[in-house]
């Protein structure tokens, strides 16, 4: 029975322990929740044998008090058939046989006080047996309801750790690709294809003033050409005129000074 009352008194330890005071005190609550699952279904499965056994043992306890039970009543019949037997006899005449019945019915007597002692002193044993048989279903329900509890905030706990953590991620990579920092690897690729371009812009000014120059430099050499070529006409103009052409008229030179 010390054994039965030792296991009780675990069951309810178990039972009223306060999961968030345990986790506030643990290092690891992940780690300790886990520890206590295990605890709690290595009891679970300990107290059911040992209520079992209680059960069983109550079941036999209340089967012999109710034996008794009846005993006591059968005994209390045969005591009262066995007087009635002798009170027949006595009127009968028949002193012997009156005698013999009487004292079957004191057997009969002392069977049915012996068994009544028996139920006296078995009923309050039997009564404590299934209090605590109750106590410890009861307990054990309790030790469920507990089990069940520590399995949600366990689940709860590793959801919210890796919520924390996703979010912790993403806001890592946030951080590593912000456009604002001057130091990021965005920031620096950005100076990169701005100098690119700004060289590109370069050669294409510089390569568009050297066309602009060539253009230039064709159209002066047009120019001198076309001088030359009216030099030759004046002059072979010239040159007619000695030999009998005409002369150009003064209003054609001051047309050749303007």
């Amino acid at each position: 029975m010390a054994e039965k009352q030792t296991i009780l008194g675990r069951i309810g330890q178990l039972a009223r322990a306060n999961i968030n005071a345990i986790l506030d005190r643990a290092e690891d609550p992940q780690k300790m929740l886990d520890q206590l699952i295990r605890d709690y279904k290595n009891n679970i499965v300990e107290a059911e044998n040992a209520i079992a056994q209680t059960i069983g043992n109550v079941r036999l306890a209340q089967a012999d008090l109710e034996s008794d039970r009846a005993a006591v009543q059968e005994w209390g019949a045969k005591a009262a058939a066995a007087a009635a037997t002798a009170q027949r006899k006595a009127a009968e005449g028949n002193a012997a046989e009156a005698a013999r019945f009487e004292n079957l019915a004191k057997v009969a007597l002392g069977k049915q006080i012996e068994y009544e002692r028996e139920v006296a002193a078995a009923e309050p044993l039997v009564a404590s047996q299934s209090s605590t048989a109750e106590q410890l279903k009861s307990g054990l329900a309790g030790m469920k309801d507990k089990l069940s509890q520590l399995q949600s905030k366990r689940d709860e706990l590793v959801a919210r750790a890796k919520a924390a953590q996703a979010q912790q991620q993403v806001q890592e990579s946030i951080g590593s690709i912000n456009v604002l920092d001057p130091t990021s690897e965005l920031s620096r690729w950005e100076d990169t294809v701005r100098r690119q371009e700004a060289q590109a812009a370069g050669q294409a000014e510089l390569a568009a003033s050297s066309f602009e120059s060539q253009f230039a430099a064709l159209e002066a050499e047009g120019d001198k050409t076309e001088i030359e070529l009216r030099l030759e006409a004046l002059k072979s103009g010239a040159s007619g005129g000695a030999s009998g052409g005409v002369l150009p008229s003064a209003s054609t030179y001051d047309q050749i000074e303007s």
